[in-house]
């Protein structure tokens, strides 16, 4: 048995989106943000000194990730590998580079943790949906989507090492862990870079990751629906860990007069109809987190009870605008959120 390397074309490099600084009123923190893999990535860092080597840490790390996992850019691996597989003879064993074996080993970690609530092998659906490309670049209105896919199934991959198994015909998607990945690996490239000085906050898209040591009190953490939401229904403080977000209010568009989303219900191929607007879980990593903001929103009505058996501190918030609180997430605002030990995702515990 013979395998393919992904990426065998190198990436070919991209400029660096500069970042903007944003100010504070607070001479204790700096803070920037950037557009960053069609989202937006905020850096906060204490003390303000470390905002440059900070920066250059982060950029290094996003930059990786765009090559490693990005559906959207043809010279990804990720795009390599998906081509490869639906391609003339399709599928067949995969040497990946080593940060992709990581994000895949993540996305299945979260899969089988999820009990396929989130499922790598949606990549497919999400095409026949229509989201086939960067979001920006998606018209707003278009033909029907074509009939749903449901998706294979993550247990078909195989993954040993950095040899991935893949059958034929199955695109991946690794949406429902990647910016919780790329936010995790920020903060831990921060830390390193400073020498474990101060402490560093990585928001990509709304999903956050902490490290070194916390203002007092915690990082102030506003919950909200959008990145870029002017006003937050609610501030939490986080002393440690992360805290990711999902929602159906965002990232959508129309195909035929219907209006559709991006988080897929791996089950039958359309977006999730549950009962969840908008769903904020805590978790000692931001992958952790974001798989299972993700699960919750696809879980529907059973969302609290499996949140509550995974031991995870949750906000819901319904399409009637109910909220719901789940293990322990504070009712008041400026209260601490509790995030429990140990990651499901990671290898050998949080990273």
């Amino acid at each position: 048995m013979t395998s393919r390397t992904a990426g065998l074309t190198r990436p070919v490099p991209r400029p660096r989106v500069p970042w903007q600084r944003v100010p504070t009123g607070d001479d204790a923190v700096a803070v920037a943000e950037r557009a960053a893999l069609g989202t937006s990535a905020r850096l906060v860092v204490w003390p303000p000194e470390n905002l440059g080597v900070a920066r250059a840490a982060t950029d290094d790390v996003l930059a990786a990730l765009d090559r490693q996992a990005s559906r959207f850019r043809p010279d990804s691996e990720l795009s390599w590998l998906n081509s490869a597989a639906s391609s003339g003879a399709g599928g067949g064993l995969f040497m990946l580079g080593d940060g992709l074996a990581e994000a895949v080993g993540v996305a299945l970690a979260a899969a089988r943790w999820t009990g396929g609530l989130t499922d790598p092998t949606v990549g497919t659906a999400l095409v026949s949906l229509g989201y086939d490309r960067d979001f920006a670049a998606i018209s707003q209105d278009g033909e029907p989507p074509g009939a749903p896919v449901p998706a294979p199934g993550w247990a078909l991959l195989r993954l040993d090492g950095l040899l991935l198994r893949l059958p034929p015909g199955i695109r991946l998607d690794l949406g429902a862990t990647a910016k919780g990945l790329g936010s995790d690996r920020a903060v831990r490239a921060v830390m390193s870079a400073t020498g474990g000085e101060g402490g560093v906050l990585v928001s990509l898209g709304g999903d956050i990751a902490v490290g070194g040591t916390p203002p007092r009190d915690g990082w102030p953490v506003a919950v909200a629906e959008e990145p870029d939401q002017a006003v937050s229904p609610q501030l939490v403080r986080l002393a440690a860990g992360a805290v990711a977000t999902s929602s159906v209010s965002v990232r959508r568009w129309r195909r035929g007069g219907a209006v559709l989303h991006h988080i897929v219900d791996p089950r039958t191929g359309q977006p999730a109809d549950g009962p969840w607007r908008t769903v904020t879980v805590a978790a000692a990593t931001c992958a952790d987190a974001n798989a299972a903001s993700t699960a919750a929103i696809v879980a529907g009505a059973r969302a609290p009870d499996w949140l509550a058996a995974a031991g995870l501190p949750g906000r819901l918030t319904g399409h009637d605008g109910r909220v719901r609180r789940l293990g322990g997430w504070p009712a008041g605002h400026g209260r601490p959120v509790p995030v429990p030990a140990g990651s499901q995702v990671y290898a050998g515990g949080p990273r």
